[in-house]
């Protein structure tokens, strides 16, 4: 390959990194031609980018990157494959769901809400992660909660006061 198309290929990974919100790092060598398309079709379907990559170009994309990701660096070896989204949950779902099946792809380690995550066994942390929209409206559930309880102390209280009120015009 001539360094123009390698300086080419890893621009356009930079791009890719510097837009994408989250990306997983995996391993998905060893699937066969049926199984990958398979992989395809499904991170297709969940809007999910698969760019299968040399380590050395996505090394040196990283390093371009804004973003710190030298923690990366230690996982770039053996068959590499890029999981471009925008939900941070996402690939770690569709990786869990396709292993119960296969026997890759394996986690290598991923980016998401700024923080790194280095190994295979981090899948399930993964999955627990919630997007910054999920914690809001969590948030949000949390502060309206109070204003629940007290509106609905307020409409019982209304209910025992007009009961009381009945009984004694019946006296």
């Amino acid at each position: 390959m001539k360094r123009e198309d390698k300086n080419a290929i890893i621009d356009q990974l930079t791009e890719e990194i510097n837009q994408a919100k989250h990306f997983y790092i995996t391993d998905i060598g060893g699937l066969d031609a049926g199984d990958t398309v398979a992989l395809r079709r499904i991170c297709f379907k969940e809007d999910v980018k698969l760019l299968v990559v040399k380590n050395t170009l996505l090394k040196k994309a990283l390093e371009r990157a804004r973003g710190d990701y030298e923690e990366l660096y230690p996982v770039l070896n053996g068959p590499t494959s890029v999981m471009i989204t925008d939900t941070g949950n996402k690939p770690a779902r569709m990786i869990q769901s396709f292993r119960k099946n296969h026997d890759k792809p394996e986690l290598k380690g991923a980016y998401v809400e700024e923080c790194v995550y280095v190994g295979a066994n981090l899948i399930d942390t993964l999955i627990s992660v919630k997007s910054r929209e999920e914690l809001l409206a969590d948030v949000i559930a949390l502060l309206q909660s109070p204003m629940l309880n007290v509106i609905a102390q307020l409409n019982s209280g209304k209910q025992i006061l007009a009961g009381v009120v009945k009984t004694l015009s019946d006296r």
